[in-house]
């Protein structure tokens, strides 16, 4: 059984959306429904829900891989430096934040880029292809690439932690929020077809 993409729209809309649905945020919101029932649909559904609350948040609600406001420029990924605070000066390229889950530091790109087969560190950008930022977001929230915190720590047959699932990418900033965002989210999807 699959998501009723009907009820979905229809409830995602009303609750968390204000009532307006553009055709760029339906385009994203499908590309995770899409990749979900393709690849992922016997996994936990609280899942999928986190994710879209993930990417509800990290994209300012567009639903489109954008870069970070202010390109990471008060932050030390945003200098040619690695988390080791060593610097780097191949490629010439920053590492801000961009795509679904806002993608930083010289090594998480390298590491995506490997895991993808797509050189992420040469074409940084590429983290901005709707594809790419849903196949990054997928794996980076189910393998623990960004904090080695996964889904799976958060939501099993014995636990619901909508709060401390925020760990996967950013520690508990905004994780209240955020929780909600997924529990609307998980309302949503879970009326299948």
């Amino acid at each position: 059984m699959g998501i009723n993409r009907h009820f979905f729209f229809e409830q995602v809309t009303r609750t968390l959306f204000s009532g307006k649905l553009n055709v760029k945020q339906r385009e994203g919101l499908s590309a995770i429904l899409d990749e979900w029932e393709a690849n992922y649909k016997k996994k936990d559904d609280r899942w999928l829900a986190y994710m879209f609350a993930t990417v509800h948040h990290e994209t300012d609600r567009t639903f489109r891989g954008i870069e970070e406001y202010g390109k990471g420029k008060t932050r030390p990924y945003g200098k040619k430096i690695k988390m080791n605070r060593q610097p780097y000066t191949h490629p010439d390229k920053l590492y801000y934040g961009r795509g679904f889950v806002q993608l930083t530091w010289y090594e998480n790109y390298e590491k995506a880029g490997k895991k993808l087969g797509i050189p992420l560190l040469e074409q940084p950008e590429l983290a901005l292809d709707l594809k790419v930022c849903t196949r990054i977001l997928f794996l980076g929230m189910i393998e623990g690439w960004f904090t080695g915190k996964k889904l799976i720590h958060y939501f099993d047959v014995n636990k619901e932690d909508w709060r401390n699932a925020r760990r996967i990418i950013n520690g508990i900033d905004k994780a209240d929020l955020i929780g909600d965002y997924a529990r609307r989210y998980y309302g949503a999807i879970s009326y299948t077809t």
